[in-house]
């Protein structure tokens, strides 16, 4: 009997397409929607993070890109380093926002489950072309939240560590900080001039 009832509770676990399809219909519908091509680039990219933030888990971005230095630095570092990341995910993908168009269709393909890990595998399909985009979750109190995205093929936190190892090892962690304080400085000027 107790085994019928874990394996009930396992069945019960979300399933993360299904979490993850609603998400991206409304980050697509925000996209689209002709109002926010009218707002000033700031207001664009804060209300793009705001939705982001919604299935998005910087936290663990944040302690996966800068590796073995997370267990070093104390809460208010830790805040202060997801903070300055996040941000700078903020303005650098923002100006992409042109690049979408409601005539961008996503396609789920396939999903794979381990424990409280999962990978769901979309399609991005527009006229010209099809832009594999996987997300990688973590489950976070029944909310499968996304800590990667790869597209084709290359890994953003991937990417990000790479950089960030090497800053560090020229710099140190402070450099790092300071290069990550100069990059979404420049960033959010380059935003508010357009």
């Amino acid at each position: 009997m107790l085994a019928l009832g874990s394996h009930v509770a396992v069945a019960a676990s979300p399933d993360p397409t299904e979490q993850l399809r609603p998400f991206l219909e409304k980050v697509t519908a925000t996209l689209a929607d002709p109002g926010l091509k009218s707002k000033s680039r700031q207001a664009q990219s804060d209300q793009m993070i705001s939705v982001i933030r919604e299935r998005f888990d910087f936290r663990e971005m944040s302690r996966r890109v800068i590796g073995q230095q997370w267990r070093n630095l104390s809460e208010k570092e830790q805040a202060e380093f997801e903070r300055l990341f996040t941000q700078l995910l903020q303005y650098a993908y923002v100006g992409k926002i042109d690049d979408y168009s409601n005539q961008q269709q996503i396609r789920y393909t396939q999903q794979r489950v381990r424990d409280d890990r999962a990978e769901v595998q979309t399609l991005l399909v527009d006229r010209n072309k099809s832009i594999p985009i996987f997300y990688i979750m973590i489950l976070r109190n029944d909310q499968w939240m996304i800590y990667d995205v790869v597209v084709e093929g290359v890994s953003l936190i991937r990417n990000y560590m790479e950089q960030f190892s090497e800053i560090q090892r020229k710099d140190g962690y402070p450099g790092l900080v300071k290069q990550l304080k100069d990059k979404v400085a420049e960033l959010e000027k380059n935003l508010n001039k357009s």
